[in-house]
C-alpha cells in the first residue's frame, strides 16, 4: 500500500494579528508545495465564510510523497510565520 494516495482536508484558523504575514506567505508556500514529487494537487484559499480561517485541500501521489513535503515545511519560512496556530485536519489514504 506504499503508492496508496494521500488526501489530507481541512483549515487553519489564523488569528487576526497574524493575517497579514501569513497571506504574504501563502504564495511561496504554494509555489514551492506544487514544486514537489508527488504533489498532485495543493490548494489553499480563504473560507468565505469564517475571516481568517484558511480551507486546505492537498493531494499527493504516496506516502513518500506526502512524508517528504511534511519533512520539507517543518523547516521551512511557512512553518516558522505558522507556529503554534492550530490546524484542524483530516488525512486520508486510498
Amino acid at each position: 500500500m506504499r503508492n496508496t494516495q494521500i488526501d489530507l482536508t481541512g483549515y487553519i484558523d489564523v488569528p487576526e494579528d497574524r493575517l497579514e504575514e501569513i497571506t504574504a506567505a501563502l504564495p511561496d508556500h504554494i509555489r514551492l508545495t506544487r514544486l514537489e514529487a508527488g504533489c498532485v494537487s495543493f490548494n489553499v484559499t480563504p473560507d468565505p465564510d469564517h475571516a481568517g480561517r484558511f480551507n486546505v485541500a492537498e493531494v499527493f501521489a504516496n506516502r513518500a510523497g506526502f512524508d517528504l513535503h511534511q519533512s520539507r515545511t517543518k523547516s521551512s519560512k511557512w512553518a516558522r510565520v505558522t507556529q503554534g496556530i492550530p490546524r484542524s485536519y483530516t488525512i486520508s489514504e486510498g
